[in-house]
């Protein structure tokens, strides 16, 4: 990188900072203190704990690095506001977020503005390659946080009683009835897969390698709700010959009966979302979301079909423009499959990006010659990379300007709580 294009590179990183720190800050504003204090899940973390911890990222990681007599907001909020960098300090039980009604949300939002302060003199002082760099992955590392932030509130408020709507007001519902699903071919062989070009990508989407590919083919558009209301009515969580010996464990372990955020009311199915509960009969050719791996899969299987490699997903997806039903579309729902785009061959499909993850058939794994970051920084992937599954295409949380062809989302297979859903393969 040339010195002459330094300053124009931070002029551009410091507008995004400002776009990312802000949005942030907007996703908290129809949320009362009490909202954001609740951690209805293990996995889950509350809304304060997500605005302080994106702050400690540039805090722990760049400013303590770079700037030359930082000082320091609160000595404590290095090991409080710590998630998992085991390297870097110690850190309270993740199911504890809750318990941390101190500091109050007034000083958190104080720490907020004393790193955004010091970022923006950084980037004003004319900072170092190495420098952008980092502030690039925690800008990321905040965009995760924020779909992360959405889809805690959505489970916590599915767990309060009087099931509360994050938004009001119903989204576009698009056509009535879904889109017919085809499936689209590809010829298979060598294939290059992992991140290619100059702009942003995580570790673990490198290094770009080659892979072979069997001929195959994949599902114009996301399996519906209703499509997936059918597999319900023919008993696919009673049959325990479509699931996986761990996917069948975890039905009866935890009395799987539907996606998460299903429920009956006599007999009829509602959907709880970001926009409050709604009835499935309204939702039916909307994509299923909040399925896990286990629930995809057994899916798949009672279709007579598969679920793609996380490399045939990437080489479908590869070279598409990144559009579709993102965070920035304001929906925060999955919606119907209205907007198809045509392939040079004529074939259509919809959905590449948003809407819901996708979960895949691969493990979650290093690339051949992966190497994590160095530091504490390596902790960010590469040390998950045992147990957890691929999930591609971002979902209706995620915003736009995180996602690509190359992205690799993980978690382990019976996770539901993300906006997860299926997109079949043969």
């Amino acid at each position: 990188m040339s010195t002459e294009a330094l300053p124009a590179l931070a002029a551009a990183l410091a507008a995004r900072f400002r776009t990312v720190r802000r949005r942030t800050l907007k996703l908290t504003e129809p949320l009362t203190p009490e909202d954001m204090m609740v951690q209805s899940a293990p996995e889950a973390s509350p809304a304060k704990w997500h605005l302080a911890h994106t702050a400690w990222f540039f805090d722990s990681f760049i400013l303590r690095d770079f700037q030359a007599g930082y000082r320091l907001f609160d000595a404590d909020f290095a090991w409080l506001f710590n998630s998992y960098y085991r390297s870097f300090a110690a850190f309270p039980e993740k199911r504890l977020r809750s318990s941390f009604s101190r500091p109050g949300l007034e000083a958190i939002l104080r720490y907020r503005a004393h790193v955004d302060a010091a970022i923006e003199r950084l980037l004003e002082e004319g900072a170092r390659p190495e420098v952008l760099a980092r502030i690039e992955l925690g800008l990321n590392h905040e965009e995760q946080h924020q779909e992360l932030l959405l889809t805690d509130i959505l489970h916590a408020f599915f767990s309060n009683p009087l099931r509360p709507a994050y938004q009001s007001g119903a989204p576009e519902q698009g056509q009535a009835e879904a889109a017919p699903l085809v499936f689209l071919p590809f010829a298979g062989g060598v294939h290059e897969a992992g991140h290619v070009g100059a702009g942003f990508c995580f570790d673990n989407e490198l290094p770009r390698h080659r892979v072979w590919l069997e001929p195959f083919a994949v599902a114009s558009r996301l399996v519906t709700c209703g499509e997936y209301a059918a597999f319900i009515a023919d008993g696919g969580y009673q049959r325990p010959e479509l699931w996986l010996s761990a996917g069948w464990d975890t039905v009866e372990r935890e009395g799987w009966g539907a996606p998460l955020y299903w429920t009956q009311s006599d007999r009829d199915w509602m959907l709880f979302t970001l926009r409050g509960e709604q009835p499935l009969a309204r939702r039916t050719a909307a994509p299923v979301s909040h399925v896990s791996f286990y629930e995809a899969d057994a899916y798949a299987r009672w279709a007579s079909k598969r679920l793609a490699t996380e490399f045939e997903w990437e080489a479908a997806a590869e070279g598409r423009l990144v559009e579709g039903n993102l965070l920035d579309s304001g929906r925060l729902v999955p919606c119907p499959a209205t907007e198809f785009v045509q392939n040079e061959d004529g074939a259509k499909h919809a959905q590449q990006f948003g809407d819901c993850w996708e979960w895949t058939a691969s493990a979650y794994l290093g690339y051949p010659g992966f190497r994590a970051l160095p530091g504490s920084l390596g902790e960010y992937n590469g040390k998950f990379m045992s147990g957890q599954m691929v999930l591609r295409g971002g979902s209706c949380v995620t915003p736009a300007a995180h996602i690509r062809a190359s992205y690799r989302n993980f978690f382990a297979p019976e996770t539901r709580w993300q906006f997860s859903g299926i997109r079949l393969a043969e």
